[in-house]
């Protein structure tokens, strides 16, 4: 099964990863995964499109870095889905799609040999076998920050390719050792393993967002590349705020 359209991008392996996918689209972006005999890819429940009918997907509580009722737990506390799935193919091959949830890119990382990164709360899509998903930092960043679920990044680790979503424009900072970047939490899309962090509060500076009198910063430290996303779900929602009608008016 094949797209028509002649500008839809061939599936390529292009991180020697020996699974075949492609991005299609660009505004709202969907990653389609080809899968042969053997090869799995995983997800966090609920983000597969649509996949041909010779793929199989499971559904478990474990996987990724997390087993065991301990793991389960750790996620669900997080605010991360407790469920997890995979997809590998009956026969031949086969095609999975995630679509983003939001305007924005889809960005392929290789990880393995040392090689980590860490994401956003929302920004992993999925995985192949072998790649692990676990909680790099959760803090609660005062009162309204985040819808109260706290600052929340996920480490991508293990051995194998991830794809990630960042909503609206990608912008990179290779940054040198010692080398630091101030950014507003939101805006943090994806870094490498090896770029630090550290939360700053800014006392006396109005938040907009969030209706606070503090303001709260994340210091990059590298070395390290660093991804930010133009587009935040409080900006969005703060935007949009006053044309949605509140409940019971």
């Amino acid at each position: 099964m094949e797209h028509t359209p002649d500008n839809t991008p061939d599936f390529v392996d292009s991180d020697g990863s020996g699974v075949a996918h492609r991005v299609i689209g660009s505004t709202m972006p969907v990653l389609e995964v080809r899968l042969q005999p053997g090869q799995r890819v995983v997800s966090q429940g609920g983000e597969m499109s649509w996949m041909t009918p010779n793929v199989s997907m499971a559904t478990s509580k474990s996987g990724m870095g997390t087993s065991g009722l301990g793991g389960v737990l750790r996620r669900a506390l997080s605010g991360s889905t407790i469920f997890l799935s995979s997809f590998e193919v009956t026969s031949g091959s086969g095609v999975v799609a995630f679509a983003t949830k939001m305007p924005g890119h889809i960005k392929a990382v290789r990880v393995g040999s040392g090689r980590e990164y860490v994401v956003s709360r929302h920004g992993f899509l999925a995985g192949t076998d072998g790649v692990t998903l676990a909680v790099a930092v959760q803090q609660r960043l005062g009162v309204g920050v985040f819808s109260g679920n706290g600052f929340l990044l996920q480490r991508i680790a293990g051995e194998g390719t991830a794809w990630v979503e960042l909503s609206g424009e990608l912008v990179q900072y290779d940054l040198a050792a010692g080398e630091s970047l101030l950014v507003h939490p939101g805006h943090i899309g994806l870094f490498d393993g090896s770029v630090t962090m550290a939360i700053e509060q800014v006392h006396g500076v109005a938040n907009v967002l969030f209706g606070a009198d503090t303001l709260f910063l994340v210091r990059l430290t590298g070395p390290g590349s660093v991804y930010l996303q133009t587009l935040t779900v409080p900006g969005l929602a703060h935007a949009l705020s006053p044309y949605i009608q509140p409940e019971g008016k």
